[in-house]
Protein backbone atom coordinates (compact mmCIF):
# COMPACT_ATOMS: atom_id res chain seq x y z
CA UNK A 1 0.00 0.00 0.00
CA UNK A 2 1.32 3.41 -0.96
CA UNK A 3 0.84 6.30 1.45
CA UNK A 4 -0.92 9.38 0.10
CA UNK A 5 -0.27 11.73 3.04
CA UNK A 6 2.25 11.96 5.86
CA UNK A 7 1.63 13.68 9.16
CA UNK A 8 0.92 12.98 12.81
CA UNK A 9 -1.97 12.28 15.18
CA UNK A 10 -2.28 14.86 17.92
CA UNK A 11 -3.57 13.03 21.00
CA UNK A 12 -3.37 15.65 23.75
CA UNK A 13 0.37 16.14 24.27
CA UNK A 14 1.09 12.83 22.51
CA UNK A 15 2.18 13.04 18.87
CA UNK A 16 2.02 9.88 16.72
CA UNK A 17 3.78 10.00 13.33
CA UNK A 18 1.56 8.27 10.75
CA UNK A 19 1.12 7.63 7.05
CA UNK A 20 -2.29 7.78 5.39
CA UNK A 21 -3.17 4.81 3.17
CA UNK A 22 -6.36 4.24 1.15
CA UNK A 23 -8.53 1.59 2.84
CA UNK A 24 -10.72 0.98 -0.21
CA UNK A 25 -10.17 0.39 -3.92
CA UNK A 26 -12.42 0.51 -6.95
CA UNK A 27 -12.85 -2.58 -9.14
CA UNK A 28 -15.22 -0.94 -11.61
CA UNK A 29 -14.42 -1.27 -15.31
CA UNK A 30 -13.63 2.03 -17.02
CA UNK A 31 -14.09 2.85 -20.70
CA UNK A 32 -12.30 5.15 -23.14
CA UNK A 33 -14.06 7.46 -25.53
CA UNK A 34 -13.47 6.46 -29.16
CA UNK A 35 -14.43 7.61 -32.61
CA UNK A 36 -17.12 5.11 -33.66
CA UNK A 37 -16.14 5.21 -37.35
CA UNK A 38 -12.49 4.20 -37.01
CA UNK A 39 -12.01 3.38 -33.29
CA UNK A 40 -9.56 6.24 -32.72
CA UNK A 41 -9.12 7.55 -29.17
CA UNK A 42 -10.89 10.78 -28.25
CA UNK A 43 -8.79 12.82 -25.83
CA UNK A 44 -9.28 16.02 -23.91
CA UNK A 45 -6.75 18.72 -24.66
CA UNK A 46 -5.92 21.48 -22.17
CA UNK A 47 -5.86 24.73 -24.07
CA UNK A 48 -5.14 28.23 -22.78
CA UNK A 49 -8.02 30.51 -23.76
CA UNK A 50 -5.78 33.60 -24.05
CA UNK A 51 -3.05 32.06 -26.21
CA UNK A 52 -5.28 29.48 -27.93
CA UNK A 53 -2.67 26.73 -27.65
CA UNK A 54 -2.33 23.43 -25.86
CA UNK A 55 -0.24 23.58 -22.68
CA UNK A 56 1.54 20.93 -20.59
CA UNK A 57 0.73 19.84 -17.03
CA UNK A 58 3.77 21.66 -15.66
CA UNK A 59 2.28 24.96 -16.87
CA UNK A 60 -1.02 24.45 -15.05
CA UNK A 61 -1.68 25.90 -11.61
CA UNK A 62 -4.66 26.72 -9.36
CA UNK A 63 -6.79 29.82 -9.33
CA UNK A 64 -9.88 31.03 -7.47
CA UNK A 65 -12.58 32.74 -9.51
CA UNK A 66 -14.03 35.72 -7.68
CA UNK A 67 -17.65 36.82 -7.94
CA UNK A 68 -16.81 39.37 -10.66
CA UNK A 69 -14.94 36.75 -12.72
CA UNK A 70 -11.46 37.77 -11.63
CA UNK A 71 -9.04 34.84 -11.28
CA UNK A 72 -6.85 34.94 -8.13
CA UNK A 73 -3.79 32.64 -8.49
CA UNK A 74 -3.19 30.26 -5.54
CA UNK A 75 0.16 28.46 -5.39
CA UNK A 76 1.13 25.25 -3.61
CA UNK A 77 3.29 27.37 -1.31
CA UNK A 78 0.22 29.38 -0.29
CA UNK A 79 -1.58 26.16 0.60
CA UNK A 80 1.42 24.80 2.50
CA UNK A 81 1.45 27.84 4.80
CA UNK A 82 -2.23 27.85 5.69
CA UNK A 83 -2.78 29.13 9.27
CA UNK A 84 -4.30 25.83 10.38
CA UNK A 85 -3.06 23.43 13.09
CA UNK A 86 -4.46 20.55 11.01
CA UNK A 87 -2.35 21.21 7.92
CA UNK A 88 -0.12 18.23 8.74
CA UNK A 89 -1.85 16.96 11.87
CA UNK A 90 -4.89 14.80 12.60
CA UNK A 91 -6.10 16.63 15.69
CA UNK A 92 -8.34 14.57 17.99
CA UNK A 93 -10.95 16.84 19.53
CA UNK A 94 -13.29 14.38 21.32
CA UNK A 95 -14.20 10.75 22.05
CA UNK A 96 -17.83 9.69 21.57
CA UNK A 97 -19.84 6.42 21.33
CA UNK A 98 -19.88 5.02 17.80
CA UNK A 99 -23.68 5.19 17.57
CA UNK A 100 -23.48 8.98 17.81
CA UNK A 101 -22.16 9.08 14.23
CA UNK A 102 -24.86 9.39 11.59
CA UNK A 103 -24.10 6.98 8.69
CA UNK A 104 -25.09 9.78 6.30
CA UNK A 105 -21.89 11.57 7.34
CA UNK A 106 -19.60 8.66 6.40
CA UNK A 107 -17.22 9.42 3.54
CA UNK A 108 -13.94 7.89 2.27
CA UNK A 109 -12.00 5.48 4.50
CA UNK A 110 -8.25 5.32 5.16
CA UNK A 111 -5.83 3.27 7.24
CA UNK A 112 -3.34 4.97 9.53
CA UNK A 113 0.08 3.32 9.39
CA UNK A 114 2.60 3.94 12.15
CA UNK A 115 5.40 6.13 10.84
CA UNK A 116 8.46 4.16 11.93
CA UNK A 117 9.65 2.56 15.18
CA UNK A 118 9.19 5.69 17.38
CA UNK A 119 5.47 5.68 16.57
CA UNK A 120 4.88 2.05 17.64
CA UNK A 121 4.33 2.73 21.35
CA UNK A 122 1.97 5.77 21.12
CA UNK A 123 0.13 4.14 18.17
CA UNK A 124 -0.52 1.01 20.24
CA UNK A 125 -1.54 3.13 23.23
CA UNK A 126 -4.21 4.98 21.22
CA UNK A 127 -5.45 1.74 19.65
CA UNK A 128 -5.85 -0.07 22.97
CA UNK A 129 -7.46 2.99 24.59
CA UNK A 130 -10.07 3.08 21.82
CA UNK A 131 -10.70 -0.65 22.25
CA UNK A 132 -11.20 -0.47 26.00
CA UNK A 133 -13.42 2.61 25.92
CA UNK A 134 -15.69 1.27 23.14
CA UNK A 135 -15.61 4.76 21.68
CA UNK A 136 -14.41 6.44 18.51
CA UNK A 137 -12.25 9.55 18.22
CA UNK A 138 -13.50 12.64 16.41
CA UNK A 139 -10.70 14.51 14.66
CA UNK A 140 -10.01 17.36 12.26
CA UNK A 141 -7.45 17.14 9.47
CA UNK A 142 -6.54 18.84 6.20
CA UNK A 143 -6.34 16.82 2.98
CA UNK A 144 -6.34 17.82 -0.69
CA UNK A 145 -6.81 21.50 -0.17
CA UNK A 146 -9.49 21.52 2.50
CA UNK A 147 -10.04 20.84 6.19
CA UNK A 148 -12.06 17.74 6.90
CA UNK A 149 -13.83 16.04 9.77
CA UNK A 150 -12.87 12.46 10.61
CA UNK A 151 -13.54 9.50 12.88
CA UNK A 152 -10.84 7.15 14.18
CA UNK A 153 -11.75 3.58 15.06
CA UNK A 154 -9.97 0.25 15.48
CA UNK A 155 -10.04 -2.32 12.64
CA UNK A 156 -8.31 -5.53 13.75
CA UNK A 157 -4.84 -4.34 14.78
CA UNK A 158 -4.87 -1.06 12.86
CA UNK A 159 -6.45 2.35 13.29
CA UNK A 160 -8.81 3.45 10.52
CA UNK A 161 -9.76 7.02 9.66
CA UNK A 162 -13.20 7.62 8.18
CA UNK A 163 -13.74 10.95 6.54
CA UNK A 164 -16.95 12.59 7.73
CA UNK A 165 -19.08 15.21 6.09
CA UNK A 166 -19.54 18.37 8.09
CA UNK A 167 -23.00 18.51 9.71
CA UNK A 168 -24.08 21.37 7.42
CA UNK A 169 -23.20 19.24 4.37
CA UNK A 170 -25.90 16.67 5.18
CA UNK A 171 -29.23 17.74 3.73
CA UNK A 172 -32.43 17.36 5.73
CA UNK A 173 -35.00 14.94 4.21
CA UNK A 174 -37.76 17.55 4.21
CA UNK A 175 -40.65 16.96 1.84
CA UNK A 176 -39.50 13.45 0.87
CA UNK A 177 -41.90 11.37 2.99
CA UNK A 178 -45.36 10.67 1.49
CA UNK A 179 -47.74 13.49 2.27
CA UNK A 180 -50.73 11.18 1.84
CA UNK A 181 -52.16 9.78 5.06
CA UNK A 182 -51.72 6.00 5.02
CA UNK A 183 -52.75 3.44 7.62
CA UNK A 184 -50.82 0.18 7.94
CA UNK A 185 -52.71 -2.71 9.52
CA UNK A 186 -51.35 -5.16 12.08
CA UNK A 187 -51.74 -8.03 9.58
CA UNK A 188 -49.57 -6.20 7.04
CA UNK A 189 -46.93 -5.53 9.69
CA UNK A 190 -47.04 -9.19 10.75
CA UNK A 191 -46.45 -10.33 7.16
CA UNK A 192 -43.64 -7.81 6.78
CA UNK A 193 -42.06 -9.23 9.95
CA UNK A 194 -42.46 -12.76 8.59
CA UNK A 195 -40.76 -11.73 5.33
CA UNK A 196 -37.87 -10.14 7.26
CA UNK A 197 -37.46 -13.30 9.35
CA UNK A 198 -37.54 -15.49 6.22
CA UNK A 199 -34.90 -13.43 4.41
CA UNK A 200 -32.82 -13.48 7.59
CA UNK A 201 -29.24 -12.28 7.71
CA UNK A 202 -26.35 -12.60 5.26
CA UNK A 203 -22.59 -12.60 5.38
CA UNK A 204 -21.54 -9.44 3.53
CA UNK A 205 -18.39 -11.23 2.32
CA UNK A 206 -20.63 -13.43 0.14
CA UNK A 207 -21.87 -10.45 -1.89
CA UNK A 208 -20.10 -9.54 -5.13
CA UNK A 209 -20.50 -7.23 -8.11
CA UNK A 210 -22.47 -9.28 -10.65
CA UNK A 211 -22.65 -6.35 -13.07
CA UNK A 212 -18.84 -6.15 -13.28
CA UNK A 213 -18.56 -9.93 -13.79
CA UNK A 214 -21.12 -9.84 -16.60
CA UNK A 215 -19.28 -6.90 -18.18
CA UNK A 216 -15.99 -8.83 -18.04
CA UNK A 217 -17.67 -11.71 -19.90
CA UNK A 218 -18.84 -9.32 -22.61
CA UNK A 219 -15.34 -7.81 -22.99
CA UNK A 220 -13.73 -11.27 -23.13
CA UNK A 221 -16.20 -12.47 -25.75
CA UNK A 222 -15.70 -9.39 -27.92
CA UNK A 223 -11.91 -9.72 -27.63
CA UNK A 224 -12.12 -13.35 -28.78
CA UNK A 225 -14.35 -12.43 -31.73
CA UNK A 226 -17.32 -14.24 -30.25
CA UNK A 227 -20.87 -13.08 -29.77
CA UNK A 228 -21.49 -11.63 -26.32
CA UNK A 229 -23.68 -13.71 -24.00
CA UNK A 230 -27.37 -12.96 -24.17
CA UNK A 231 -29.19 -11.68 -21.12
CA UNK A 232 -31.68 -14.13 -19.59
CA UNK A 233 -35.31 -13.23 -19.88
CA UNK A 234 -36.67 -11.78 -16.67
CA UNK A 235 -39.17 -13.92 -14.84
CA UNK A 236 -42.69 -12.82 -15.56
CA UNK A 237 -44.90 -12.28 -12.59
CA UNK A 238 -48.48 -11.15 -12.50
CA UNK A 239 -49.26 -7.70 -11.29
CA UNK A 240 -50.13 -7.82 -7.62
CA UNK A 241 -52.22 -4.84 -6.66
CA UNK A 242 -53.07 -6.04 -3.17
CA UNK A 243 -50.34 -5.34 -0.61
CA UNK A 244 -51.29 -8.36 1.51
CA UNK A 245 -51.10 -10.67 -1.51
CA UNK A 246 -47.73 -9.19 -2.47
CA UNK A 247 -46.35 -9.80 1.02
CA UNK A 248 -47.64 -13.38 1.14
CA UNK A 249 -46.16 -14.10 -2.30
CA UNK A 250 -42.84 -12.58 -1.26
CA UNK A 251 -42.66 -14.81 1.84
CA UNK A 252 -43.40 -17.91 -0.26
CA UNK A 253 -40.76 -17.04 -2.87
CA UNK A 254 -38.18 -16.26 -0.18
CA UNK A 255 -38.77 -19.66 1.43
CA UNK A 256 -38.53 -21.43 -1.94
CA UNK A 257 -35.24 -19.67 -2.73
CA UNK A 258 -33.81 -20.96 0.57
CA UNK A 259 -34.96 -24.51 -0.12
CA UNK A 260 -37.73 -24.39 2.44
CA UNK A 261 -41.18 -25.78 1.83
CA UNK A 262 -43.44 -22.80 1.24
CA UNK A 263 -46.55 -24.34 2.77
CA UNK A 264 -48.91 -21.79 4.22
CA UNK A 265 -47.83 -18.35 5.27
CA UNK A 266 -48.33 -18.23 9.01
CA UNK A 267 -48.97 -14.82 10.39
CA UNK A 268 -47.43 -13.74 13.64
CA UNK A 269 -49.76 -13.21 16.62
CA UNK A 270 -51.65 -10.00 16.20
CA UNK A 271 -50.75 -7.15 18.47
CA UNK A 272 -53.41 -6.20 20.97
CA UNK A 273 -55.12 -2.98 20.06
CA UNK A 274 -57.43 -0.91 22.17
CA UNK A 275 -60.97 -1.28 20.82
CA UNK A 276 -64.18 0.14 22.15
CA UNK A 277 -66.44 -2.36 23.91
CA UNK A 278 -69.70 -3.14 22.03
CA UNK A 279 -72.70 -1.25 23.28
CA UNK A 280 -75.50 -3.20 25.02
CA UNK A 281 -78.74 -2.97 23.08
CA UNK A 282 -81.04 -4.63 25.60
CA UNK A 283 -81.70 -4.30 29.28
CA UNK A 284 -80.28 -7.72 30.15
CA UNK A 285 -76.84 -8.90 29.24
CA UNK A 286 -76.69 -11.83 26.91
CA UNK A 287 -75.01 -14.87 28.43
CA UNK A 288 -74.11 -16.38 25.05
CA UNK A 289 -71.75 -14.66 22.63
CA UNK A 290 -71.22 -15.47 19.00
CA UNK A 291 -67.73 -16.89 18.62
CA UNK A 292 -65.64 -15.64 15.72
CA UNK A 293 -65.18 -17.92 12.75
CA UNK A 294 -61.51 -18.58 13.57
CA UNK A 295 -62.32 -19.51 17.17
CA UNK A 296 -65.22 -21.76 15.99
CA UNK A 297 -62.90 -23.60 13.60
CA UNK A 298 -60.29 -23.94 16.32
CA UNK A 299 -62.97 -25.19 18.73
CA UNK A 300 -64.11 -27.80 16.20
CA UNK A 301 -60.55 -29.04 15.78
CA UNK A 302 -60.08 -29.11 19.55
CA UNK A 303 -63.41 -30.96 20.02
CA UNK A 304 -62.45 -33.50 17.37
CA UNK A 305 -59.11 -34.15 19.04
CA UNK A 306 -60.76 -34.38 22.48
CA UNK A 307 -63.43 -36.79 21.16
CA UNK A 308 -60.80 -39.00 19.58
CA UNK A 309 -58.80 -39.10 22.78
CA UNK A 310 -61.95 -39.75 24.86
CA UNK A 311 -62.97 -42.58 22.54
CA UNK A 312 -59.56 -44.18 22.83
CA UNK A 313 -59.59 -43.79 26.60
CA UNK A 314 -63.15 -45.15 26.88
CA UNK A 315 -62.28 -48.21 24.77
CA UNK A 316 -59.25 -48.84 26.93
CA UNK A 317 -61.45 -48.31 30.03
CA UNK A 318 -64.04 -50.76 28.69
CA UNK A 319 -61.38 -53.41 28.21
CA UNK A 320 -60.07 -52.85 31.71
CA UNK A 321 -63.66 -52.94 33.16
CA UNK A 322 -64.45 -56.18 31.34
CA UNK A 323 -61.26 -57.75 32.59
CA UNK A 324 -61.98 -56.60 36.13
CA UNK A 325 -65.57 -57.95 35.92
CA UNK A 326 -64.27 -61.31 34.78
CA UNK A 327 -61.84 -61.46 37.69
CA UNK A 328 -64.63 -60.51 40.14
CA UNK A 329 -66.93 -63.18 38.72
CA UNK A 330 -64.25 -65.86 39.07
CA UNK A 331 -63.54 -64.74 42.62
CA UNK A 332 -67.26 -64.83 43.46
CA UNK A 333 -67.56 -68.36 42.14
CA UNK A 334 -64.62 -69.49 44.23
CA UNK A 335 -66.09 -67.83 47.34
CA UNK A 336 -69.51 -69.49 46.78
CA UNK A 337 -67.88 -72.88 46.36
CA UNK A 338 -65.98 -72.48 49.62
CA UNK A 339 -69.15 -71.51 51.50
CA UNK A 340 -71.04 -74.51 50.11
CA UNK A 341 -68.27 -76.85 51.15
CA UNK A 342 -68.26 -75.38 54.64
CA UNK A 343 -72.04 -75.86 55.02
CA UNK A 344 -71.76 -79.50 53.98
CA UNK A 345 -69.10 -80.16 56.59
CA UNK A 346 -71.21 -78.46 59.29
CA UNK A 347 -74.23 -80.61 58.36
Amino acid sequence: MRSIWNGAISFGLVSIPIKLVNATESHSISFRQIHTEDGGRVRYRKVCELEDREITQSEIGKGYEDADGTIIPITDEDLAHLPLPTAKTIEIVAFVPADRIDPLQMDAAYYLQAGGAPAAKPYTLLREALKRSNKVAIAKFALRGRERLGMLRVVEDAIALHGLLWPDEVRAPEGLAPDTKVTVSDKELDLADALMDTLGEIDLDELHDEYREALEEVVAAKAAGEAPPEAPEPARSGKVLDLMAALEKSVREAKESRGEEPGEVRQLPQRKSARAAPKQTGGKKSTTKAAPAKKTAAAKKSTAKTTAKSTARSSQGTKKTASASAKKATSAKKTAAKKTAARKRTA
